[in-house]
């Protein structure tokens, strides 16, 4: 990193031995070593951002690629498929519109007496299924030979 070789390292050993002095080496190599492990530290987390911000950039590089070769392709498919636009026109241009749902001009009306007609219990009118005076969930009475 810095390019100091053993002989340049005695020399600032014995430098900071005369300097500092025995009796405080241990605690300022103690601090010596502190702060070089927070500056390495810190190179790092530095230089795991900027890896991971350049794995990012060739990511999006990649997706847009990616897309780029998906549309391409639905693009070659869609001209295989219809050169000549007539089928992507004549979908666009369906005006075919949903059934509207039937209602009755006037809902049932009452009868005299006030009661509702067999038509709208049953849904039938009066004459099919079942005769007039029974009622649509009541089981046909036997018939009496006599």
């Amino acid at each position: 990193m810095f390019d100091i070789g053993w002989s340049e390292m005695l020399i600032i050993g014995a430098v900071a031995l005369v300097v500092i002095g025995p009796k405080e080496l241990p605690g300022a190599l103690k601090t010596f070593a502190y702060w070089m492990k927070q500056a390495r530290k810190l190179a790092r987390e530095f230089q795991s951002g900027v890896d991971e911000m350049i794995r990012h950039a060739e990511l999006d590089e990649a997706k847009q690629a990616v897309e780029d070769a998906r549309r391409k392709i639905n693009r070659d498919i869609e001209d295989a498929v219809d050169p000549t636009g007539e089928v992507k026109q004549a979908l666009s241009d369906n005006t075919i519109k949903p059934p509207t749902p039937v209602i009755p001009a006037s809902p049932p009306q009452p009868a005299a007496n006030g009661s509702t007609p067999p038509e709208a219990v049953s849904g039938q009118p009066a004459g099919e299924g079942l005769p007039a005076s029974a009622p649509a969930d009541a089981p046909a009475a036997p018939e009496k030979s006599a």
